[in-house]
């Protein structure tokens, strides 16, 4: 999967308050250097993934927060098999506003492991973020967890 992720200075501010970090470097445009994005900001990229699954669509039903979310019946998704277990970033140069950045996700590893509950596993997500020249810029690395049988 590959896309594009714009970044504007709006969108970090908006980010930065809304995980309550008020640093000046993620929201005075007039700070030393200029704006950065905050370490986790790179997650806002979902919202320009055309696949992603949790993304609102108008008119069709969504697993958002709630008890019957737009009518989405649990039991056809994950039925709270599937957990979000870590993610890391790994950043190699600032993101900052004006860039475009091509998103690019690949799976990486995959573990089995016996829980208490029955076999779980374990699978990497691997994403990178890079500039208009190709350049590095982010590298995340989430592991998703799956309770029962592999598929």
């Amino acid at each position: 999967m590959t896309y594009k992720f714009p970044i504007e200075y709006g969108h970090i501010l908006t980010f930065a308050r809304a995980v309550g970090d008020l640093n000046p470097a993620y929201v005075d445009a007039d700070f030393d250097g200029g704006v950065i994005a905050p370490p986790t900001f790179a997650v806002a990229s979902s919202q320009f993934d055309p696949d992603f699954r949790l993304r609102p669509r108008p008119g069709e039903p969504w697993v958002g927060s709630g008890r019957t979310p737009s009518g989405v019946d649990t039991a056809t998704t994950s039925n709270g098999r599937i957990l979000h277990g870590e993610q890391h970033f790994e950043y190699h140069q600032p993101v900052r506003p004006g860039q475009h950045l091509t998103v690019s996700a690949r799976n990486g590893e995959v573990a089995h492991k016996q829980g208490r509950n029955g076999p779980m596993t374990f699978r990497e997500l691997i994403t990178e973020y890079r500039d208009e020249a190709g350049d590095l810029l982010v590298t995340s690395r989430a592991v998703i967890v799956e309770l029962g049988e592999a598929k």
